[in-house]
């Protein structure tokens, strides 16, 4: 083990540095990123004390710790009142409560936002969820950190619906190929939807900060602006974005009735039913982006066969394939996470598709007359079916199975 990896993980000689944003293209300083790091050991990158410090299950203190150590510092440097502080944290740490007393200092003194990091985000969607609602409920926005580096966070823009999305610093160093391309189409889309906020990371040149602007960029940070370090500059007040929090989940445990209301239902037989689900899935198979992909199909014993094989297929290039069911074992394959339901839960008798992506989404969503036995004709099964193209709706849906899962 690299020396001082153990230590580094339980936060031993942690220092907060801050690096300032600026308005573009004016260029203003309107607040700083907290950033971690361990100077006494300058081999030792951020990433790998984190990814240690998971293993060993000391990422709960050791995210807390940074939180904590970022707005305490704040207060220590030439920071003021009203500026955009942001800081990062672990989006595979689950809600710890309230704030602690210097980050509830720090949210009634600067424009807090708090970054979710590329790690893990869509490790335990159901903690990762919870901990969003806790920190908005608290007041903070949401940035989604590193768009651009990992197909998860493309996947969940429409899920978190983040006020601020922070583009990689590989999508503003040089000309986009074709993936790039995508991945900054899909965030302009969704700018568009919205009215995120878009920051573009590492700006050191004259032509990445064309490119930032041509990104549709408001804010920038890199070392054109400054480098990581100690609260040095004052800096301009900063309004804050406007709150793109999603509505709260209804408790509803049955998606068929949380996602079909008003949508046209139709009585369908298995075989009806089945074609449908086909060309869902072609769809997923087919999207430049490839999309999240969740199923509930009612009992492991329908995951088989040609359905198991379109699945295995799927998971080859979806940043997740989800499959809920009773008796579906967690580790069902191993790129598909598998939920188990227990009897009686009301999706046992729903059989859904979801599929949410940058460029497409799409739901299949039906609800069996009867409970399911295995001993009767297929061909006889009858469902109330309803599909969606409307991405609120299938936004929904992929938010309720994911709070669904571990």
């Amino acid at each position: 083990m690299t020396a001082g990896l153990g230590d580094a993980a339980r936060g031993v000689g942690l220092q907060t540095v801050f690096q300032p944003i600026v308005t573009l293209p004016s260029q203003e300083i309107i607040g700083y990123e907290a950033l971690a790091r361990w100077p006494a050991h300058p081999r030792l990158s951020p990433s790998a004390v984190f990814a240690h410090a998971q293993s060993e299950g000391l990422l709960a203190d050791l995210d807390a710790l940074c939180i904590d150590r970022a707005a305490s510092m704040a207060f220590d440097g030439e920071s003021t009142p009203g500026m955009l502080l942001a800081i990062n944290a672990e989006p595979a740490v689950g809600p710890g409560g309230d704030p602690s007393d210097a980050l509830a200092k720090a949210a009634h003194e600067f424009a807090v936002v708090i970054e979710l990091t590329e790690r893990g985000l869509l490790s335990h969607p159901h903690a990762m969820l919870r901990k969003v609602a806790a920190l908005r409920a608290d007041g903070f926005a949401i940035a989604l950190d590193d768009v651009g580096a990992h197909a998860d966070s493309l996947a969940l823009l429409d899920v978190l619906s983040p006020e601020i999305i922070k583009l990689d610093m590989a999508l503003i160093q040089g000309q986009p190929d074709g993936s790039q391309a995508r991945t900054l189409a899909a965030v302009m889309a969704h700018h568009e939807r919205t009215g995120s906020i878009i920051v573009a990371e590492g700006i050191e040149t004259d032509e990445h900060l064309e490119q930032a602007l041509a990104y549709g960029a408001e804010l920038g940070q890199g070392y054109r602006f400054g480098v990581p370090s100690a609260l040095e500059f004052q800096s301009a007040r900063w309004s804050g974005p406007t709150s793109q929090a999603p509505a709260k989940l209804p408790a509803t445990p049955s998606i068929f009735e949380l996602v079909t209301d008003g949508l046209p239902k139709r009585v369908v037989r298995k075989d009806t039913l089945l074609a449908f689900t086909r060309q869902i899935e072609r769809l997923a198979g087919a999207a430049d982006s490839p999309p999240m992909i969740l199923t509930t199909l009612q009992h492991v014993r329908y995951f088989s066969g040609a359905t198991e094989a379109t699945y295995r297929r799927l998971a080859e290039t979806s940043p997740l394939v989800a499959v809920f069911g009773q008796l579906v074992p967690e580790d069902i394959h191993p790129r598909i996470r598998g939920v188990d339901l227990v009897a009686g839960d009301p999706l046992c008798r729903e059989w859904a598709l979801v599929i949410l992506g940058p460029d497409c989404s799409a739901a299949l969503i039906a609800r069996e007359w009867d409970e399911p036995d295995s001993s009767e004709d297929d061909g006889d099964r009858r469902f109330d079916m309803a599909m969606t193209f409307d991405r609120s709706r299938v936004t929904l849906a992929a938010r309720m199975l994911l709070d669904h899962m571990p």
